[in-house]
């Protein structure tokens, strides 16, 4: 029975992947930080087990943590056998005002969404070269395509995952192992929720044109698109085109925000 891994998956994107894994006969090994959510994860999951035999294992660890999330991952390994997936869904954002930000804000962005996704993939890759096969998705952000109003703390943390991601396919391609990257863009999940509570106006003008996507539907373009073997999966056309030609649009998009900020703070 293949097996996935999932940091990040009591909740948001992660949860949403883990729901349409469990329908395809998937096992599953939650990672997150807070117990209760975790619970309620489980439960949902178990509703939607297509075989009673399909596991679903839940490990209550900071990824920031490099102790706890690799005994998480190497617990989940001994339990259910090294991952086919491997989903870095962990990740936090706090928007703001650069000067205004203390410096731990930045810190936590590196330390969570970069080290974090670091430490999983380094406590899975010995299993997953013994068995030489399996995948890793690391979920980045559709802010790791080009730097943006507002996210000094986070963009530079998703940036980092595509030099981890470029840097990592050739390495483990030749263990049988993939490497993808995922642009989200912006979802309807609890961090987001998070995100609104400290978003500056001019980025939430900026962001505020893009389409809203649901996780689940987000969830099956992932999936569809691991399946394919694609190395970088950037859902929307909005993000597909900048993925593809950034260098060109990037000038553009930057003229375009420049005009947004001038405008709030004209008002």
């Amino acid at each position: 029975m293949q097996h996935a891994i999932i940091t990040g998956g009591s909740s948001g994107i992660g949860k949403a992947i883990a729901s349409l894994l469990i329908q395809q006969g998937y096992s599953i090994s939650l990672i997150a930080r807070r117990p209760e959510l975790l619970e309620g994860a489980k439960i949902a999951l178990e509703k939607e087990r297509i075989n009673p035999k399909q596991n679903i294992y839940c490990f209550s660890a900071d990824v920031a943590n490099r102790e706890q999330i690799t005994e998480a991952v190497e617990t989940a390994i001994a339990e259910l056998g090294a991952p086919d997936l491997l989903i870095t869904s962990a990740g936090v954002a706090r928007p703001g005002y650069f000067a205004e930000m203390p410096v731990d804000v930045f810190e936590q962005a590196i330390a969570v969404n970069y080290l974090g996704t670091l430490y999983a993939i380094k406590a899975a890759i010995p299993a997953m070269q013994q068995q030489q096969k399996g995948q890793i998705v690391m979920i980045s952000s559709g802010a790791a395509l080009i730097g943006l109003y507002g996210y000094t703390a986070y963009g530079p943390s998703k940036f980092a995952l595509r030099g981890l991601a470029e840097s990592l396919r050739g390495e483990l391609k030749c263990f049988g192992i993939g490497v993808t990257i995922v642009y989200p863009p912006d979802t309807d999940t609890p961090q987001l929720a998070a995100e609104n509570k400290t978003k500056p106006e001019e980025t939430k003008q900026i962001t505020g044109t893009a389409e809203m996507w649901q996780p689940d539907k987000l969830a099956a373009v992932i999936l569809q698109g691991v399946e394919q073997n694609k190395f970088a999966i950037a859902p929307g056309l909005e993000l597909t085109l900048l993925n593809r030609l950034h260098s060109l649009l990037a000038p553009v998009l930057n003229w375009y925000f420049d005009g947004i900020v001038r405008k709030v703070r004209d008002s």
